[in-house]
């Protein structure tokens, strides 16, 4: 994440916030997916022959599309975008101030891998600390799809789901699914930004290799799968707990997960979680870093 600081701080968050919400905005359609394919046991425990209605990350895209309309993938949009405004660019702006104090200032020596990784869980969980309303009503606007033909919504929108659950279930409901949504962002955060930092760091090294495109292209795949392949048990619980409430806390959700499906649900959704995780470190790392050149400019 090199350059930053030639930027002020409030430049720095809105070149993050703009490229992850931008990012945001192209890949949702992969995180429904994504969503319904997590809570899809869940979902169909209860039917007669348990069959899976969503298969891959495609047939789950096209399902959805075919049976609630194309507008559909991007249910949860508005409060993503609410999302990655706040959490997408804390995070990052809050990443060079971190590592510097976790450097002890000096910048000028090498930062190790463990500072790196420490100061981005630092700022995930800060930043996710925030924004944990807006993750959750995301979460249930996408998973409202999987209710029964006919069924009433719970929800209009994403200020009527604010509003909905601020008036039933409490203020602190909308910090539902904190802790394992800190777990699971600030360990998604040290391994999307240590790793396109040390990628980047690794790439600059090899001969013929500048600040380029296609090296913020490497750096920003290497980033998407460490996430994904980190992240994903974290990720599946933070998803089942925020979608419905049947859970009595995290550590609940994980033994009946863990006992009804085994060990392999963790990491169910494995592959559209890197299609979206993927694409969307991509589109956003390359979205940031063009627009930390127009301001450092």
């Amino acid at each position: 994440m090199a350059d930053l600081n030639q930027i002020s701080f409030a430049g720095t968050f809105f070149c993050s916030a703009f490229a992850a919400c931008f990012a945001e905005l192209c890949t949702i359609p992969l995180d429904t997916a994504k969503v319904r394919l997590q809570l899809q046991k869940r979902a169909t425990l209860g039917e007669e022959y348990g069959t899976s209605k969503y298969k891959g990350l495609l047939g789950t895209v096209a399902t959805i599309a075919q049976e609630e309309g194309l507008i559909a993938l991007w249910k949860g949009i508005i409060p993503g975008l609410h999302r990655q405004f706040i959490y997408g660019g804390l995070r990052i702006s809050l990443y060079e101030p971190v590592k510097a104090f976790c450097v002890g200032g000096n910048m000028l020596a090498e930062v190790s891998l463990f500072q790196k990784i420490l100061a981005a869980l630092i700022t995930g969980a800060i930043a996710i600390t925030l924004a944990n309303p807006t993750d959750l009503v995301k979460v249930r606007l996408q998973a409202e799809g999987k209710l029964p033909p006919g069924a009433p919504r719970r929800y209009t929108g994403a200020l009527n789901a604010y509003y909905t659950i601020l008036k039933e279930e409490g203020l602190m409901a909308l910090w539902t699914g904190l802790g394992p949504n800190i777990a699971r962002n600030a360990t998604v955060n040290a391994a999307e930004l240590a790793s396109y930092d040390h990628v980047k760091q690794f790439v600059l090294k090899i001969p013929g290799f500048t600040d380029s495109i296609f090296t913020h292209l490497l750096a920003g795949l290497g980033a998407g799968f460490f996430a994904v392949l980190i992240g994903s048990p974290v990720d599946v619980v933070k998803s089942r707990m925020m979608g419905e409430s049947v859970y009595k806390s995290t550590v609940d959700c994980i033994v009946k997960t863990l006992r009804v499906e085994g060990a392999l649900a963790f990491y169910k959704g494995f592959l559209p979680n890197f299609g979206r995780l993927g694409s969307w470190n991509v589109i956003m790392f390359l979205t940031l870093e063009q627009a930390k050149k127009i301001f450092s400019v």
